[in-house]
Protein backbone atom coordinates (compact mmCIF):
# COMPACT_ATOMS: atom_id res chain seq x y z
CA UNK A 1 0.00 0.00 0.00
CA UNK A 2 2.66 2.67 0.99
CA UNK A 3 4.58 1.96 -2.41
CA UNK A 4 1.20 2.33 -4.35
CA UNK A 5 0.68 5.34 -2.47
CA UNK A 6 4.41 6.65 -3.40
CA UNK A 7 4.08 5.81 -6.87
CA UNK A 8 0.93 7.71 -7.15
CA UNK A 9 2.93 11.02 -6.11
CA UNK A 10 2.12 10.98 -1.94
CA UNK A 11 5.20 11.26 0.29
CA UNK A 12 5.62 9.33 3.39
CA UNK A 13 5.30 11.32 6.53
CA UNK A 14 7.96 10.90 9.60
CA UNK A 15 5.71 10.63 11.86
CA UNK A 16 1.94 10.31 12.25
CA UNK A 17 1.13 13.64 13.59
CA UNK A 18 2.82 14.97 10.25
CA UNK A 19 0.21 12.64 7.95
CA UNK A 20 -2.39 14.10 6.57
CA UNK A 21 -3.58 10.64 5.73
CA UNK A 22 -3.13 7.46 8.85
CA UNK A 23 -3.16 4.17 8.07
CA UNK A 24 -3.64 1.81 10.30
CA UNK A 25 -3.20 -1.99 9.50
CA UNK A 26 -4.53 -4.38 11.90
CA UNK A 27 -4.23 -8.08 12.63
CA UNK A 28 -7.34 -9.19 14.11
CA UNK A 29 -6.30 -13.44 14.26
CA UNK A 30 -6.95 -13.43 18.08
CA UNK A 31 -8.08 -11.43 20.63
CA UNK A 32 -5.10 -9.88 21.73
CA UNK A 33 -4.16 -8.68 18.30
CA UNK A 34 -7.37 -6.82 18.03
CA UNK A 35 -7.54 -5.36 21.19
CA UNK A 36 -3.58 -4.41 20.36
CA UNK A 37 -5.12 -2.73 16.53
CA UNK A 38 -7.59 -1.11 18.55
CA UNK A 39 -5.33 0.39 20.66
CA UNK A 40 -3.13 1.57 18.12
CA UNK A 41 -6.38 3.55 16.15
CA UNK A 42 -7.41 5.06 19.36
CA UNK A 43 -4.05 6.63 20.00
CA UNK A 44 -3.65 7.52 16.08
CA UNK A 45 -7.58 9.57 16.63
CA UNK A 46 -6.14 11.23 19.53
CA UNK A 47 -3.65 12.79 18.15
CA UNK A 48 -4.63 16.61 17.58
CA UNK A 49 -4.56 17.18 14.51
CA UNK A 50 -7.01 14.47 13.62
CA UNK A 51 -9.33 15.69 16.38
CA UNK A 52 -9.70 18.67 14.88
CA UNK A 53 -10.66 17.31 11.28
CA UNK A 54 -6.93 18.33 9.92
CA UNK A 55 -6.53 14.53 9.17
CA UNK A 56 -7.89 11.48 7.76
CA UNK A 57 -7.42 8.05 9.38
CA UNK A 58 -8.32 4.60 7.61
CA UNK A 59 -8.29 1.29 9.36
CA UNK A 60 -6.96 -1.54 6.76
CA UNK A 61 -6.29 -5.05 6.97
CA UNK A 62 -7.67 -8.10 8.89
CA UNK A 63 -10.35 -6.14 11.12
CA UNK A 64 -12.48 -4.38 8.46
CA UNK A 65 -12.43 -8.12 7.08
CA UNK A 66 -13.84 -10.15 9.93
CA UNK A 67 -15.87 -7.33 11.39
CA UNK A 68 -17.15 -5.46 8.59
CA UNK A 69 -20.09 -3.42 8.82
CA UNK A 70 -20.27 -3.96 12.80
CA UNK A 71 -17.07 -2.27 12.90
CA UNK A 72 -18.24 0.67 11.43
CA UNK A 73 -21.01 1.25 13.47
CA UNK A 74 -18.57 0.50 16.61
CA UNK A 75 -15.80 3.22 15.43
CA UNK A 76 -17.75 6.26 14.08
CA UNK A 77 -14.54 8.56 13.94
CA UNK A 78 -12.76 6.25 11.34
CA UNK A 79 -12.78 7.95 7.79
CA UNK A 80 -13.32 4.81 5.87
CA UNK A 81 -12.38 1.37 6.16
CA UNK A 82 -10.12 -0.89 4.07
CA UNK A 83 -10.71 -5.36 4.05
CA UNK A 84 -7.61 -6.83 2.60
CA UNK A 85 -9.52 -7.39 -0.17
CA UNK A 86 -9.58 -3.95 -1.07
CA UNK A 87 -6.13 -2.81 -0.07
CA UNK A 88 -4.70 -3.21 -4.05
CA UNK A 89 -7.18 0.06 -4.13
CA UNK A 90 -5.67 2.26 -1.55
CA UNK A 91 -4.57 4.98 -4.44
CA UNK A 92 -8.50 5.47 -5.41
CA UNK A 93 -9.33 5.44 -2.02
CA UNK A 94 -7.05 8.25 -0.63
CA UNK A 95 -7.98 10.05 -3.73
CA UNK A 96 -11.69 9.98 -3.09
CA UNK A 97 -10.65 11.08 0.82
CA UNK A 98 -8.50 14.07 -0.70
CA UNK A 99 -9.95 14.64 -4.15
CA UNK A 100 -7.29 16.59 -6.48
CA UNK A 101 -4.47 16.05 -4.04
CA UNK A 102 -2.39 13.61 -5.28
CA UNK A 103 -0.01 15.21 -7.57
CA UNK A 104 2.82 14.29 -10.13
CA UNK A 105 5.22 14.09 -8.01
CA UNK A 106 8.46 12.10 -8.42
CA UNK A 107 7.80 8.38 -6.91
CA UNK A 108 10.41 6.89 -4.57
CA UNK A 109 11.06 3.38 -3.50
CA UNK A 110 10.21 2.59 0.03
CA UNK A 111 13.99 2.02 1.84
CA UNK A 112 13.85 -1.70 2.84
CA UNK A 113 15.86 -3.61 5.68
CA UNK A 114 18.28 -5.77 5.33
CA UNK A 115 15.50 -8.83 5.61
CA UNK A 116 12.45 -8.79 4.18
CA UNK A 117 8.93 -10.73 4.04
CA UNK A 118 7.69 -11.93 0.57
CA UNK A 119 3.95 -13.49 0.55
CA UNK A 120 4.26 -16.24 -1.95
CA UNK A 121 0.32 -17.20 -0.94
CA UNK A 122 -2.95 -16.22 0.70
CA UNK A 123 -5.88 -17.73 2.78
CA UNK A 124 -6.26 -20.93 3.89
CA UNK A 125 -8.68 -24.05 3.38
CA UNK A 126 -8.10 -26.00 6.25
CA UNK A 127 -10.34 -24.27 8.73
CA UNK A 128 -8.79 -25.58 12.27
CA UNK A 129 -11.44 -25.00 14.56
CA UNK A 130 -9.63 -22.41 16.40
CA UNK A 131 -8.88 -19.97 13.33
CA UNK A 132 -10.88 -17.35 11.55
CA UNK A 133 -8.03 -16.90 8.88
CA UNK A 134 -10.00 -18.51 6.32
CA UNK A 135 -12.93 -16.08 7.34
CA UNK A 136 -10.76 -12.91 7.60
CA UNK A 137 -8.31 -13.94 4.40
CA UNK A 138 -10.36 -16.16 1.88
CA UNK A 139 -10.03 -19.48 0.18
CA UNK A 140 -6.91 -20.12 -0.39
CA UNK A 141 -4.44 -19.29 -3.47
CA UNK A 142 -1.32 -19.88 -4.60
CA UNK A 143 0.70 -16.38 -6.16
CA UNK A 144 2.39 -17.18 -9.04
CA UNK A 145 6.41 -17.74 -9.48
CA UNK A 146 6.96 -14.54 -12.00
CA UNK A 147 5.03 -12.34 -9.47
CA UNK A 148 7.06 -13.82 -6.90
CA UNK A 149 10.60 -13.44 -8.25
CA UNK A 150 9.24 -9.73 -9.44
CA UNK A 151 9.19 -9.00 -5.72
CA UNK A 152 12.18 -10.84 -4.78
CA UNK A 153 13.96 -9.08 -7.42
CA UNK A 154 12.85 -5.74 -6.30
CA UNK A 155 13.72 -6.41 -2.26
CA UNK A 156 17.16 -7.47 -3.76
CA UNK A 157 17.78 -4.63 -6.22
CA UNK A 158 16.86 -2.22 -3.07
CA UNK A 159 19.84 -4.24 -1.33
CA UNK A 160 17.86 -6.29 1.00
CA UNK A 161 19.72 -9.45 1.95
CA UNK A 162 17.73 -11.81 3.38
CA UNK A 163 13.99 -13.08 1.76
CA UNK A 164 11.69 -14.46 4.59
CA UNK A 165 9.11 -16.45 2.41
CA UNK A 166 5.69 -16.20 4.20
CA UNK A 167 1.90 -17.74 3.70
CA UNK A 168 -0.58 -18.92 5.69
CA UNK A 169 0.07 -22.54 4.68
CA UNK A 170 3.19 -21.77 2.53
CA UNK A 171 3.43 -25.91 1.98
CA UNK A 172 0.91 -25.73 -0.42
CA UNK A 173 2.43 -23.38 -2.87
CA UNK A 174 1.62 -24.56 -6.57
CA UNK A 175 -0.91 -27.15 -6.41
CA UNK A 176 -3.74 -25.08 -7.07
CA UNK A 177 -1.98 -23.84 -10.75
CA UNK A 178 -3.37 -25.76 -13.42
CA UNK A 179 0.13 -27.37 -14.12
CA UNK A 180 0.75 -28.25 -10.28
CA UNK A 181 4.05 -26.86 -8.97
CA UNK A 182 5.30 -27.21 -5.42
CA UNK A 183 7.40 -25.47 -2.96
CA UNK A 184 10.79 -27.37 -3.25
CA UNK A 185 10.74 -26.05 -7.15
CA UNK A 186 9.91 -22.47 -6.06
CA UNK A 187 12.50 -22.70 -3.31
CA UNK A 188 15.25 -23.88 -5.56
CA UNK A 189 14.74 -21.35 -8.38
CA UNK A 190 15.34 -18.53 -6.32
CA UNK A 191 17.91 -19.83 -4.64
CA UNK A 192 20.20 -20.62 -7.78
CA UNK A 193 18.96 -17.21 -9.45
CA UNK A 194 19.79 -15.09 -6.15
CA UNK A 195 22.76 -17.23 -5.15
CA UNK A 196 24.15 -14.20 -2.26
CA UNK A 197 20.61 -13.77 -0.98
CA UNK A 198 19.77 -16.01 1.72
CA UNK A 199 16.38 -17.34 1.61
CA UNK A 200 13.84 -18.62 4.68
CA UNK A 201 10.97 -20.29 4.92
CA UNK A 202 7.85 -20.03 7.13
CA UNK A 203 4.91 -21.45 8.18
CA UNK A 204 5.21 -24.74 6.53
CA UNK A 205 2.25 -27.38 8.05
CA UNK A 206 3.62 -31.00 9.00
CA UNK A 207 1.96 -32.62 5.75
CA UNK A 208 3.72 -29.60 3.71
CA UNK A 209 6.73 -31.25 4.67
CA UNK A 210 8.54 -33.20 1.80
CA UNK A 211 11.62 -34.42 1.14
CA UNK A 212 11.98 -32.56 -1.82
CA UNK A 213 11.56 -29.80 -0.08
CA UNK A 214 14.25 -31.12 2.51
CA UNK A 215 16.66 -31.83 -0.13
CA UNK A 216 16.53 -28.65 -1.71
CA UNK A 217 17.26 -27.25 2.00
CA UNK A 218 20.37 -29.22 2.31
CA UNK A 219 21.59 -28.82 -0.89
CA UNK A 220 21.70 -24.62 -0.63
CA UNK A 221 24.02 -23.09 1.05
CA UNK A 222 21.47 -19.72 0.62
CA UNK A 223 18.47 -21.60 1.87
CA UNK A 224 18.84 -21.71 5.97
CA UNK A 225 18.35 -24.71 7.39
CA UNK A 226 15.39 -23.55 9.29
CA UNK A 227 11.62 -24.97 9.16
CA UNK A 228 8.75 -23.07 11.30
CA UNK A 229 6.05 -25.85 11.15
CA UNK A 230 2.89 -25.30 13.58
CA UNK A 231 1.98 -28.39 15.39
CA UNK A 232 -0.24 -26.88 17.67
CA UNK A 233 -0.72 -30.25 19.87
CA UNK A 234 0.50 -33.44 20.59
CA UNK A 235 -2.39 -35.36 21.46
CA UNK A 236 -4.39 -37.30 18.72
CA UNK A 237 -7.74 -36.21 19.90
CA UNK A 238 -6.86 -32.64 20.85
CA UNK A 239 -5.36 -32.58 17.30
CA UNK A 240 -8.44 -33.98 16.13
CA UNK A 241 -11.11 -31.83 17.54
CA UNK A 242 -8.81 -28.92 16.04
CA UNK A 243 -9.62 -30.28 12.45
CA UNK A 244 -6.16 -31.08 12.48
CA UNK A 245 -4.10 -34.47 11.56
CA UNK A 246 -1.37 -36.18 13.38
CA UNK A 247 -0.35 -36.52 16.71
CA UNK A 248 2.97 -36.73 18.96
CA UNK A 249 4.34 -39.80 17.77
CA UNK A 250 4.18 -39.36 14.12
CA UNK A 251 5.36 -35.54 15.05
CA UNK A 252 8.20 -37.14 16.49
CA UNK A 253 8.91 -39.49 14.12
CA UNK A 254 8.37 -36.45 11.62
CA UNK A 255 11.58 -34.56 13.44
CA UNK A 256 13.87 -37.05 13.60
CA UNK A 257 13.38 -38.02 9.64
CA UNK A 258 13.76 -33.66 9.20
CA UNK A 259 16.86 -34.07 11.08
CA UNK A 260 17.85 -37.18 9.19
CA UNK A 261 17.48 -35.72 6.19
CA UNK A 262 18.96 -31.86 7.16
CA UNK A 263 22.01 -32.28 9.34
CA UNK A 264 21.96 -28.91 11.76
CA UNK A 265 18.27 -28.18 11.16
CA UNK A 266 16.70 -25.74 13.30
CA UNK A 267 12.85 -26.48 14.07
CA UNK A 268 10.76 -24.12 15.43
CA UNK A 269 6.72 -24.79 16.48
CA UNK A 270 3.44 -23.05 17.98
CA UNK A 271 1.36 -24.88 20.40
CA UNK A 272 -1.74 -24.13 21.87
CA UNK A 273 -2.40 -24.93 25.69
CA UNK A 274 -5.79 -24.66 27.19
CA UNK A 275 -7.52 -26.53 24.41
CA UNK A 276 -11.73 -26.57 25.34
CA UNK A 277 -11.44 -30.34 26.44
CA UNK A 278 -7.62 -30.61 27.14
CA UNK A 279 -7.78 -32.58 30.29
CA UNK A 280 -4.86 -32.82 32.49
CA UNK A 281 -3.59 -36.11 30.96
CA UNK A 282 -3.59 -34.36 27.53
CA UNK A 283 -1.69 -31.15 28.86
CA UNK A 284 0.93 -33.49 30.60
CA UNK A 285 1.12 -35.58 27.29
CA UNK A 286 1.37 -31.91 25.54
CA UNK A 287 4.64 -31.17 27.83
CA UNK A 288 6.04 -34.26 26.97
CA UNK A 289 6.06 -34.05 23.44
CA UNK A 290 8.33 -30.54 24.05
CA UNK A 291 10.61 -32.26 26.68
CA UNK A 292 11.03 -35.77 23.55
CA UNK A 293 11.40 -33.05 20.56
CA UNK A 294 14.04 -30.95 22.04
CA UNK A 295 12.85 -27.98 19.43
CA UNK A 296 15.27 -25.07 19.01
CA UNK A 297 12.28 -22.68 19.58
CA UNK A 298 8.43 -22.75 20.59
CA UNK A 299 6.13 -20.52 20.39
CA UNK A 300 3.35 -20.51 23.11
CA UNK A 301 -0.28 -19.78 23.32
CA UNK A 302 -2.90 -19.74 25.25
CA UNK A 303 -6.34 -20.56 23.72
CA UNK A 304 -8.13 -17.79 22.77
CA UNK A 305 -11.99 -18.41 22.07
CA UNK A 306 -12.60 -16.54 18.76
CA UNK A 307 -16.04 -15.86 17.90
CA UNK A 308 -17.17 -17.76 15.04
CA UNK A 309 -15.10 -20.68 15.04
CA UNK A 310 -16.24 -24.24 15.68
CA UNK A 311 -13.91 -23.96 19.06
CA UNK A 312 -15.64 -21.36 20.45
CA UNK A 313 -19.08 -23.34 20.35
CA UNK A 314 -16.98 -26.78 21.84
CA UNK A 315 -18.13 -27.96 25.39
CA UNK A 316 -15.94 -28.00 28.29
CA UNK A 317 -13.82 -24.58 27.63
CA UNK A 318 -11.54 -23.87 30.47
CA UNK A 319 -11.11 -20.77 32.25
CA UNK A 320 -8.97 -18.38 32.12
CA UNK A 321 -6.82 -18.55 34.74
CA UNK A 322 -6.24 -22.42 34.26
CA UNK A 323 -4.85 -21.29 30.30
CA UNK A 324 -3.03 -19.45 31.12
CA UNK A 325 -1.14 -21.19 33.67
CA UNK A 326 -0.73 -23.80 31.81
CA UNK A 327 0.47 -21.80 28.93
CA UNK A 328 3.42 -20.49 32.01
CA UNK A 329 4.01 -23.91 32.55
CA UNK A 330 4.40 -25.09 28.86
CA UNK A 331 6.64 -21.61 28.16
CA UNK A 332 8.77 -22.59 30.94
CA UNK A 333 9.48 -26.30 29.67
CA UNK A 334 10.56 -24.73 26.47
CA UNK A 335 12.65 -22.19 27.50
CA UNK A 336 14.53 -24.23 29.42
CA UNK A 337 15.08 -26.58 26.36
CA UNK A 338 16.12 -23.68 23.72
CA UNK A 339 18.56 -22.20 25.95
CA UNK A 340 20.34 -25.17 26.57
CA UNK A 341 20.37 -25.79 23.12
CA UNK A 342 21.30 -22.63 21.97
CA UNK A 343 24.08 -22.55 24.21
CA UNK A 344 25.55 -24.92 22.27
CA UNK A 345 26.28 -23.08 19.87
CA UNK A 346 28.81 -21.71 21.89
CA UNK A 347 32.38 -21.77 20.09
CA UNK A 348 30.70 -22.24 16.82
CA UNK A 349 31.46 -20.29 13.66
CA UNK A 350 28.49 -18.80 11.69
CA UNK A 351 27.62 -15.64 9.23
CA UNK A 352 25.23 -13.39 10.99
CA UNK A 353 23.63 -10.56 8.80
CA UNK A 354 23.70 -6.84 10.50
CA UNK A 355 20.49 -5.42 11.05
CA UNK A 356 20.99 -3.11 13.17
CA UNK A 357 21.42 -0.43 16.26
CA UNK A 358 19.99 -1.00 20.06
CA UNK A 359 18.87 2.89 21.63
CA UNK A 360 22.42 2.41 23.20
CA UNK A 361 23.95 2.16 19.95
CA UNK A 362 24.68 -1.84 20.34
CA UNK A 363 25.12 -3.61 17.07
CA UNK A 364 22.99 -6.94 16.14
CA UNK A 365 22.09 -9.13 13.36
CA UNK A 366 20.57 -12.50 12.54
CA UNK A 367 22.19 -16.16 12.26
CA UNK A 368 20.93 -18.52 9.49
CA UNK A 369 19.16 -20.26 13.03
CA UNK A 370 17.26 -16.86 13.83
CA UNK A 371 13.94 -16.03 12.32
CA UNK A 372 13.20 -12.43 12.41
CA UNK A 373 11.49 -10.84 15.26
CA UNK A 374 10.52 -14.12 16.95
CA UNK A 375 13.92 -16.14 17.59
CA UNK A 376 16.36 -13.72 19.40
CA UNK A 377 19.55 -11.54 17.71
CA UNK A 378 23.39 -11.69 18.09
CA UNK A 379 25.33 -8.85 19.59
CA UNK A 380 27.94 -7.76 17.24
CA UNK A 381 31.18 -5.48 18.40
CA UNK A 382 31.74 -4.73 14.63
CA UNK A 383 29.93 -4.88 11.24
CA UNK A 384 28.01 -2.33 8.78
CA UNK A 385 24.20 -2.87 8.83
CA UNK A 386 23.31 -4.53 5.34
CA UNK A 387 26.46 -6.96 5.27
CA UNK A 388 27.14 -10.23 6.26
CA UNK A 389 29.82 -11.22 8.65
CA UNK A 390 31.76 -14.08 9.61
CA UNK A 391 31.73 -14.61 13.25
CA UNK A 392 32.31 -17.10 16.68
CA UNK A 393 30.05 -17.26 19.24
CA UNK A 394 30.99 -16.86 22.24
CA UNK A 395 28.77 -16.70 24.83
CA UNK A 396 24.70 -16.60 24.78
CA UNK A 397 21.77 -15.77 27.45
CA UNK A 398 18.30 -17.87 26.92
CA UNK A 399 17.31 -16.56 23.26
CA UNK A 400 20.32 -13.99 22.85
CA UNK A 401 24.09 -14.82 21.93
CA UNK A 402 27.06 -12.46 21.51
CA UNK A 403 29.69 -12.37 18.95
CA UNK A 404 32.77 -12.13 18.15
Amino acid sequence: MAQRLLDAGCVLATAPKQADCIIVNTCSFIQAATEESIEAIFEMCELPHVEQGRAKVIVAGCMPSRYGDELEESLKEIDTFVPCSKEDDIVAIVESLFPGRLGAIASSKLSVSPSVYVKISDGCDRFCSFCTIPFIRGRYHSYSLESIDAEVQNAVDAHAREIVLIAQDTGRWGEDFAQAQDLSQLVGFLAEKYPSTWFRIMYVQPEGVSDALLDVIAQHENVASYLDIPFQHANKDILKAMNRKGSGSEYLSLIKHIRNRVPGVTLRTTLIAGFPGESEDDFDELCSFVEDAELDYVGVFAYSREEGTRAAKLPDQLDEEEKQYRARRLRDIADAISAGRISQRIGKEMDVLVEGREEDGQLFGRALCQAPDVDGVVYLSSGEVGSIVHVTIADTLMYEMEAE
